[in-house]
């Protein structure tokens, strides 16, 4: 199995999530921009704005490749050129109580030669809920969803990945994680070809897991009555997961220590967010509620 076998998988996961989220919206559609990289390789940044349900969304495929950047060598990566491929996904809808949602699934080669083998490789992922108004079977459901799509594979992913996730997702500075998790797993390395076959049937069923597990969410929440206090709410977590994807996230920062296109690596911010100091809930508010759900928690 090549990279381009890889590649081309993500290329139709991307097509067919843009269609199911126009499908779940009803209004809106994905505007393309095809882009090339200048040393090497290039992608499909694809983005919907302003819809019924979806305020706004991306749906990035990329594919680069060329010589290692010097930023990223070390001792275990010496290699002089790599392969990375990937689609990577966030939605920031409208209603505050629709969860904004992530999703990455990649895969990394190094090689000595730009045409030669490989000499390391592995896939990496995950994805995660960031509601500002968690609804407890929501989380659950979500959960339980991924539980079962990890369990399919390896009984031992879900319980090692979901821990992953509330370790990696977490504001450290405001201690406190962006959401309420899900599964995030990085360097999963194949022995052989047969295992390289085995992780990418897993990470396929994570890619495919998406639209059915976010339709089920949105559409138990999208005709919830909202106002004025539940939209400042939203932007101060928005502000919240602008803080992580700038200070923490290992792609944004991949994709800027590389030269890469800075307007596909930013489709991640949401469109309004805000910062008001030292805001504390009500007590007993709905808001003071959702923060008990921003603590590392067992869900299934």
């Amino acid at each position: 199995m090549t990279v381009e076998t890889i590649a081309s998988w993500f290329r139709s996961l991307q097509q067919s999530i843009t269609s199911g989220l126009e499908t779940l919206d009803g209004k809106a559609v994905f505007r393309s921009d095809v882009w090339q990289r200048q040393e090497g390789g290039g992608g499909d940044t694809r983005v919907i704005l302003d819809g019924d349900i979806l305020e706004k969304g991306g749906v990035n495929f990329s594919h680069v490749h060329g010589v290692m950047p010097e930023v990223i060598r070390s001792e275990s990566r010496s290699a002089k050129f790599f392969h990375a491929t990937g689609v990577s996904i966030v939605i920031h809808p409208d209603n505050p109580y629709v969860p904004v949602i992530h999703m990455n699934v990649r895969y990394f080669e190094m090689r000595d030669e730009p045409d030669g083998p490989a000499t390391d490789a592995w896939f990496g992922g995950g994805i995660d809920l960031s509601p500002a108004y968690p609804q407890e079977a929501d989380v659950r459901f979500f959960h339980q969803t991924l539980k079962e799509a990890c369990d399919r594979h390896d009984p031992a992913f879900y319980p090692e990945f979901k821990i992953w996730c509330d370790e990696y997702f977490t504001i450290v500075h405001r201690r406190q994680m962006r959401g309420v998790g899900g599964i995030f797993f990085d360097h999963l390395r194949p022995e052989d070809e047969a295992d390289r076959e085995r992780l990418f049937r897993f990470v396929r069923e994570i890619g495919e897991t998406f639209v059915p597990v976010y339709t089920e969410i949105v559409n138990r929440n999208r005709n919830r009555a909202f106002g004025e206090r539940q939209k400042q709410w939203q932007y101060i977590r928005r502000g919240y997961y602008t803080e992580f994807n700038l200070v923490y996230d290992r792609g944004t920062h991949f994709g800027l220590k590389t030269n890469g296109r800075i307007e596909s690596i930013l489709m991640s911010l949401p469109p309004q967010a805000g910062w008001y100091y030292n805001f504390q809930p009500e007590e007993n508010s709905e808001e003071e509620q959702a923060l008990a759900f921003f603590q590392p928690k067992e869900w299934v």
